[in-house]
């Protein structure tokens, strides 16, 4: 019979090639999502804690005893169990950000020289990515289980694995299906960790979003070469001492990728004597659709004064 197993990680400390776990919790289902056993297995860290939050700013709290952890067995002695648990070949493994969790498996079994572990692995996080094709927006999981119903305790390995697997239950009712059947649905390809090498999941939605991105990545280098080789041909042969003499403009980026208004209000510049420059800080007129972004800010600061674009055409004497 197929199980889930969910599963939650802490750590005592996480740098960059450091992950002394602290907790790995656990819940094991059926396929109906019935719990079969769940448990909080903890461990000595053999060190400190510090404990910071994903951008390593103020340090969370977890809801334990710090120092009841020295009394625990180190990840060695519960490394077996752990590794029979996520190789079961009748289970499918899920967490949640579960990149994260794999990879301080992965430096904690370098740091005690074990062997690695060796299985595949599903996300509740890349489940919703691909649902609400959401592919540039990491939610968390507790952002996750308010949108979906789903209470829990954050931070506690256990309770967050047990979060995870009603997040699952609640995303695969609403989709009407199994996780095996979002999984066919989506076309995704679950996460692996072999020989201490990881690889991420993937998905026909993630394939699209990121081809359709370098599209436009490709779209806008094209237009920001365009709209400067005009810019560096004809500024040099602008109008001398015309209405726009001494004005120094500079366009928002989404007004300079729109090669056929940008390159139209520049000539018109041009064509009064005005130069124009890629620099906000050196402009004395930002043209953007709206108020607020870097660039904005920058020409602001640098005492350009804002004129929004539906403003500009008419006095420019051009169409935008």
């Amino acid at each position: 019979m197929m199980r889930y197993v969910f599963f939650d990680i802490e750590c005592a400390c996480v740098f960059k090639n450091v992950a002394k776990i602290c907790a790995f919790g656990y819940v094991v289902t059926d396929g109906q999502f019935n719990v079969l056993a769940r448990e909080d297995i903890l461990l000595n860290p053999r060190g400190k804690f510090h404990l910071t939050d994903r951008k390593g700013g103020e340090g969370i709290v977890l809801p334990y005893e710090y120092e009841d952890f020295k009394k625990y067995p180190l990840f060695p002695a519960e490394y077996r169990r752990i590794k029979s648990l996520l190789e079961d070949e009748n289970a499918i493994v899920l967490g949640h950000a579960t990149l994260n969790d794999v990879n301080y498996l992965n430096l904690e079994t370098k740091r005690y020289k074990l062997p690695s572990f060796r299985f595949d692995w599903h996300d509740t996080q890349f489940f919703w990515m691909n649902t609400d094709k959401q592919y540039g927006r990491q939610i968390g999981l507790g952002a996750m289980a308010e949108a979906l119903g789903v209470e829990f305790t954050p931070h506690r390995a256990v309770d967050d694995a047990y979060a995870t697997m009603r997040v699952c239950e609640a995303l695969c009712k609403r989709e009407g299906e199994s996780v095996e059947g979002l999984v066919a649905k989506y076309r995704i390809r679950p996460g692996r960790i072999e020989r201490y090498q990881i690889r991420q999941p993937f998905s026909a939605g993630l394939k699209s979003y990121l081809d359709e991105r370098e599209e436009q990545r490709e779209a806008h280098a094209r237009a920001h070469e365009e709209f400067y080789r005009y810019v560096n041909k004809y500024m040099h042969r602008r109008k001398k001492g015309g209405a726009l003499e001494g004005k120094v403009f500079c366009f928002a980026k989404d007004v300079e990728d729109d090669v056929a208004v940008s390159v139209k209000l520049v000539q018109a510049i041009f064509a009064s004597g005005g130069r124009y420059t890629s620099h906000p800080a050196e402009c004395n007129v930002y043209i953007a659709r709206d108020e607020g972004g870097v660039r904005y800010e920058n020409a602001v600061a640098g005492g350009a004064a804002f004129v929004s674009l539906d403003r500009v055409g008419e006095a420019l004497g051009t169409d935008v």
